[in-house]
């Protein structure tokens, strides 16, 4: 069965920083050809993607993830009868979820009102204000929304980010939705060691040249690295959720714009650390995604010649080549965007453009695949 797969490298540049820390506060890393790289999670640059959303796509294409439910669906049932109290509107929210079962009691408190799930809970726009007006006639008809209608509308009427993310719910495994994208954790082509800024602050209230010293001082862990991305989007997966072949075409283009725009804010203030990749490739299959990570397993080391992004643009198209070429791999479409001569060479994988052209070229084919009019 012919398939329709987007995948989505990069390759991106970052100076010292520390976009993404674990439990300790250092620069996330792992272990990848025998060497430490420094790594950003999957989930940090997913939450920058789906911020990134909120400037792209209009708010009724997107969701809200959260525990607290009972609040957001009480505001949306007072904003259609605003005649009714915060606490009734509390409570019929409440009873809602409660009758829906993501939801329960707290029997000690013995109250509804404000209630929250167990855990995080994943909702579109469409889906809660589709909720408040069933919950208010059911209401305004004495009764409570029924769980066959409440599983109804919260499995209907998808966002973008849902589609693309997924929903996983252990209490109703049937409103589950499978995400059609998958992005990769970010890794560095090389080899890191991570470093310490030792830095002080001046108490702007010593002015006495006597008072020596500062005010406080610390140290914040960091690295710099040239990084490679990857996501990759079932396209035929999307349009099943979506069901419609112009949402799927503005989600994808939404995705391409906000996974290369995108950048997880961890210490930004403290770094700056914000770029834009140095090159970008858009693979097209129609037989399954391909993570071409396997040009770094051997580490790059810059040398006076060159430096790190010239040769892992030099390594990720001989081993693109190498693999589409040992297994038969024929993409029906590629575009590159790259910046300046030390990328260039990853113009012969594709047609070369700029990233509006980038965007506008896989939104079209995007939509010849699923059967309409360019």
């Amino acid at each position: 069965m012919s398939r329709t797969i987007i995948d989505v490298y990069a390759l991106q540049t970052v100076p010292p920083s520390n976009l993404n820390r674990d439990d300790t506060g250092s620069p996330k890393t792992a272990v990848y050809g025998g060497v430490r790289r420094a790594r950003v999670s999957s989930q940090a640059w997913k939450r920058a993607i789906r911020l990134a959303f909120v400037d792209l796509l209009d708010r009724s294409q997107l969701g809200e993830r959260t525990k607290r439910v009972g609040e957001s669906l009480a505001a949306r049932i007072r904003a259609l009868d605003p005649s009714m109290s915060e606490e009734a509107a509390s409570t019929l929210a409440a009873d809602t979820f409660v009758a829906g079962g993501l939801a329960k009691v707290d029997k000690k408190k013995g109250e509804t009102k404000d209630v929250e799930s167990g855990y995080l809970l994943f909702l579109s726009h469409r889906q809660l204000d589709n909720l408040a007006a069933a919950a208010l006639e059911a209401a305004r008809a004495g009764g409570t929304l029924d769980k066959a209608r409440f599983k109804a509308l919260v499995a209907s009427e998808h966002s973008v980010d849902i589609a693309m993310f997924g929903r996983m719910v252990a209490d109703m495994t049937d409103i589950n939705v499978d995400a059609a994208c998958q992005v990769s954790h970010a890794i560095s082509v090389h080899a890191v060691d991570n470093e310490f800024d030792y830095f002080t602050a001046v108490d702007d209230r010593k002015a006495d040249a006597a008072e020596t010293g500062a005010g406080m001082i610390g140290t914040i862990e960091f690295n710099s690295s040239t990084l490679y991305r990857y996501a990759t989007i079932d396209v035929d997966a999307l349009y099943r959720t979506l069901g419609d072949a112009a949402a799927t075409r503005a989600a994808v283009e939404a995705f391409l714009s906000a996974f290369t725009r995108s950048m997880p804010t961890g210490k930004q203030n403290t770094f700056a650390h914000r770029t834009l990749p140095d090159a970008v490739l858009v693979r097209l299959r129609d037989t399954q995604p391909i993570n071409l990570v396997g040009a770094f397993e051997t580490p790059i080391r810059e040398t006076h010649a060159a430096g790190r992004i010239e040769l892992a643009a030099e390594a990720l198209a001989k081993h693109t080549v190498a693999v589409e070429s040992a297994y038969g791999e024929r993409p029906i479409g590629s575009w590159v965007t790259q910046v300046g001569e030390r990328t260039a060479v990853l113009t012969d994988l594709g047609k070369a453009v700029t990233f509006s052209e980038l965007v506008t070229g896989v939104g079209e084919q995007v939509t010849v695949a699923l059967g309409q009019p360019a």
